[in-house]
C-alpha cells in the first residue's frame, strides 16, 4: 500500500505548535469542510459516539469533551433530551472554541482554552469524556491518554472518534483516493490553508490501528477497551472505562 504523503516539516518538528496554528487558521471554514468532505456523515457518527458515553447513569453529572473544536460533541450531549448535566469542551485552539460559542443555547456548555495534555482540572472530576478527531493531533498520544483517565471517575467511560484505514481493499483504495487527491484540493481551495488538508491524511495514516489504538487504552490503565467500525471502516469509535 503507497504511504500517504509525510505531515509538513512543522508538524514533523513541533507538532503542538503546528496544529495549534492550523486549526486556529482553518477555523472559519471548519465546520463547512467538515459537513461537506464527509457528506454530512459526521453529524451521524457524532451522534454514535454520545450513545456509547453512558450518559444516563449520571443525567446531572460533568462531562468533558477534549479536543473539543468547535463544540460539535459537546452541543450534541448538552442538547440530549433528559440531560441535565453541565459539558466543558477543551480545546488548546481558542478560535475553534469561539466559533463553536451557541451551538447550545441551553447553557449546559462551558467552553476552556486548555492542553488535553496539561488539563487544568483535578483528578476524578468528570463523569465521562469525549474526544473526537483529536487524539491522532497529540504530540503524545500515551500521555494524552493518561491525563484524560486522571480527570475521569472511577467507573467513568471515555469514547474517542477518528477517522481510521478501511480493512477492504477496494474500499480502501476509493477512500485513499478521495482522502489523499481530492479531500486536499478542496480543503485547501475552500479553505485557503496550504497544508491543513494535506495533514489530515497523513495524521490518519500515522495514528493506530483500531486494534492498537484498544491496545493502548489499556495500557493508559483503562479497562473493557473495545471500538465499532464505521461506514465501512473510514472512522471508528473506541470506549473504555476508568
Amino acid at each position: 500500500m503507497t504511504l500517504a504523503p509525510p505531515a509538513p516539516p512543522e508538524a514533523q518538528s513541533d507538532k503542538r505548535r503546528y496544529v495549534r496554528e492550523m486549526f486556529g487558521a482553518i477555523a472559519p471554514r471548519y465546520d463547512l469542510l467538515n459537513h461537506l468532505l464527509s457528506l454530512n456523515i459526521d453529524r451521524a457518527w457524532r451522534r454514535i459516539a454520545v450513545d456509547r458515553l453512558g450518559w444516563e447513569g449520571h443525567t446531572g453529572g460533568l462531562f468533558l469533551d477534549a479536543c473539543a473544536g468547535t463544540l460539535d460533541l459537546a452541543a450534541e450531549l448538552a442538547g440530549r433530551p433528559g440531560f441535565s448535566g453541565r459539558v466543558v469542551g477543551a480545546d488548546f485552539a481558542p478560535p475553534m472554541l469561539h466559533l463553536g460559542t451557541g451551538k447550545s443555547d441551553s447553557g449546559k456548555v462551558r467552553a476552556a482554552a486548555a492542553d488535553i495534555l496539561d488539563l487544568p482540572f483535578r483528578e476524578a472530576v468528570f463523569e465521562g469524556a469525549t474526544v473526537g478527531f483529536g487524539m491522532r493531533n497529540l504530540e503524545d498520544l500515551d500521555a494524552g491518554l493518561r491525563e484524560l483517565r486522571r480527570v475521569l471517575r472511577p467507573g467513568a467511560r471515555l469514547v474517542i472518534l477518528d477517522f481510521t484505514t478501511p480493512p477492504s481493499a477496494p474500499v480502501r483504495a476509493l477512500y485513499l483516493l478521495y482522502f489523499r487527491r481530492i479531500l486536499p484540493m478542496v480543503g485547501r481551495l475552500i479553505s485557503g490553508h496550504p497544508t491543513a488538508y494535506a495533514y489530515l491524511p497523513a495524521s490518519v495514516q500515522q495514528f493506530p490501528s483500531p486494534q492498537a489504538l484498544a491496545r493502548r487504552m489499556a495500557e493508559a490503565g483503562f479497562s473493557d477497551c473495545s471500538y465499532r467500525l464505521l461506514t465501512g471502516g473510514i472512522a471508528a469509535i473506541h470506549w473504555g472505562m476508568r
